[in-house]
């Protein structure tokens, strides 16, 4: 939890000072700061990968589970939620700009990989270092959200709050239960989700890697580790 509320103190500041200062912000400087963080959480995400004790569990994990992800189309459904609480919650003479900001702020910042794979790092291994990382991107962000749309964009901190904190405590319960190694293994799929993410925030693809497609993989070593030993003992 203590890495939410970071979070949440990041995107108040960089909202305050989006309004602040809204006619000194140019894009052009935003630009180089989200490139400038992307590095960081690419250094976040290979830290994590590194971790791995068990490599083909890895792989196996980011292929199934990005298969499992495709085939639901989970990047599409977050989306579409997305869409459809815009469409209910903004008007379309776009007249509230509090609501505007407030739905689409909260929206990019719970609705994502770094989200759900640094909310489970902080409550699997009490490692904050995903969420306050995603929690200074937010307060960039927000800089420029609540310079453009307005207060409404400081308010978004609360169902970050009720997002972020419950799957980290919902983790944080399940933990213990959980064998060291499937730890470990969830970790490292989860740094290579990271690696992903910073991959589109440094804009080295051609095309936007999903990646809300491929996070069933960080729950997939629940299933693979046991079976893996399984497997091994009877041969």
């Amino acid at each position: 939890m203590p890495a939410t509320f970071i979070n949440m103190a990041l995107i108040l500041l960089g909202g305050g000072l989006g309004l602040l200062f809204k006619n000194l912000i140019s894009q052009r400087l935003m630009s180089i700061l989200t490139h400038a963080l992307g590095l960081c959480v690419l250094c976040i995400g290979i830290s994590s990968a590194l971790g791995t004790e068990n490599m083909l569990c890895v792989i196996v994990c980011m292929v199934a589970g990005t298969v499992i992800g495709s085939a639901v189309d989970i990047e599409r459904r977050l989306e579409g939620a997305g869409d459809f609480l815009r469409s209910r919650l903004v008007k379309g003479d776009g007249s509230s700009r509090f609501t505007e900001g407030f739905v689409n702020a909260a929206l990019l910042f719970c609705v994502g990989a770094m989200a759900i794979t640094g909310s489970i790092d902080a409550g699997l291994n009490h490692d904050y270092s995903t969420i306050v990382s995603k929690g200074v991107i937010d307060g960039v962000t927000s800089i420029s959200f609540a310079a453009t749309m307005g207060v409404g964009v400081m308010f978004s901190v609360i169902p970050l709050l009720a997002y972020q904190g419950g799957i980290t405590l919902l983790a944080g319960w399940v933990g213990p239960y959980l064998p060291p190694a499937v730890i470990t293994e969830m970790t490292a799929v989860g740094g290579a989700l990271i690696i992903a993410i910073a991959v589109n925030m440094l804009e080295l693809g051609k095309e936007k890697i999903k990646v809300g497609n491929m996070l069933p993989a960080m729950f997939l070593p629940i299933a693979y580790i046991p079976l893996a030993e399984w497997l091994a003992g009877l041969f």
